[in-house]
């Protein structure tokens, strides 16, 4: 289902924070949602998910109105990953990933059997079976973010919004975890992260949204966004691209604004000999 996001607006103590955002995030596609701190990448996804009610503007899915849906309804279709999630201290890994079946459960009954199977089937896309019988606040970091994902992929969602999903990864990690979206992707979810790295958005994204000041400035595929003159003013930093010579995808380098062109000659100290004694 597409996800449709019509003049999105917020403030807040009479600060505009999303401006008359206008996004549209193709269905079964993993869009990355760009832009440095403070452009309003989180705040756009807690609007989305309903969260933070928007000052103006609609929010649709499949041309379905998310934000006029009753709460429960709303959450079996869209699952939010934040970057920081919190669940009771007490709670083992399985039953945190168990909370995510609460908008499927019945209102006369307890968990069922398949409900069960659903957080057990999450927990391995995840490969987080083995943590299962853990208390959450025994793991660390990114074993944590593995848990919420899971949470989240036991919604069962048509749309999952993930709020920086790699922070607090290591390389492999990162890559699993987009590997977990990919697939999701091809089973038809729409995806719509957050992602501050943009080597990972060049290499995993289908369609990307670059936000500055709570405006859009950009929209489209990985080449067209992934530009040094559409980067480098939000970013403020000279940026060369170059593309992988397996995928053809773009590859990112920086330099600071104000520092040295790119193959230039940096002020640097001559090297001193080193004076200093050795130890007899």
């Amino acid at each position: 289902m597409t996800l449709d996001l019509d003049h999105l607006t917020w403030s807040v103590d009479g600060r505009r924070i999303l401006d008359a955002v206008d996004v549209a995030a193709p269905a079964g596609a993993l869009t990355g949602l760009l832009g440095p701190n403070g452009a309003g990448k989180s705040t756009l996804l807690r609007l989305v998910s309903g969260v933070l009610a928007p000052g103006a503007g609609r929010v649709t899915l499949g041309g379905q109105d998310l934000l006029a849906l009753p709460r429960r309804a709303r959450a079996r279709r869209v699952a939010l990953v934040e970057q920081e999630s919190t669940v009771p201290a007490s709670v083992t890994v399985r039953e945190a990933v168990l909370l995510g079946r609460t908008p499927h459960a019945s209102h006369w009954g307890g968990l069922t059997a398949r409900d069960h199977a659903v957080a057990d089937a999450a927990l391995a896309e995840v490969d987080a079976t083995a943590l299962a019988h853990r208390l959450l606040v025994t793991l660390s970091g990114g074993e944590r973010q593995r848990v919420h994902l899971a949470r989240a992929l036991a919604q069962e969602p048509a749309l999952l919004l993930l709020d920086e999903p790699t922070n607090h990864l290591d390389v492999h990690a990162q890559l699993d975890t987009l590997a977990v979206v990919r697939r999701l992707t091809a089973r038809g979810v729409t995806v719509l992260a957050a992602l501050h790295d943009l080597n990972l958005a060049a290499t995993a994204c289908d369609h990307l949204v670059l936000l500055d000041a709570g405006r859009v400035v950009a929209a489209g595929s990985v080449h067209d966004v992934l530009r040094p003159e559409v980067l480098e003013p939000v970013y403020r930093v000279r940026c060369t691209v170059l593309l992988h010579p397996r995928t053809g995808r773009p590859v990112l380098t920086f330099d600071p604004a104000d520092g040295p062109p790119p193959g230039g000659t940096a002020d640097v100290t001559p090297d001193v000999p080193d004076t200093r004694r050795p130890p007899p």
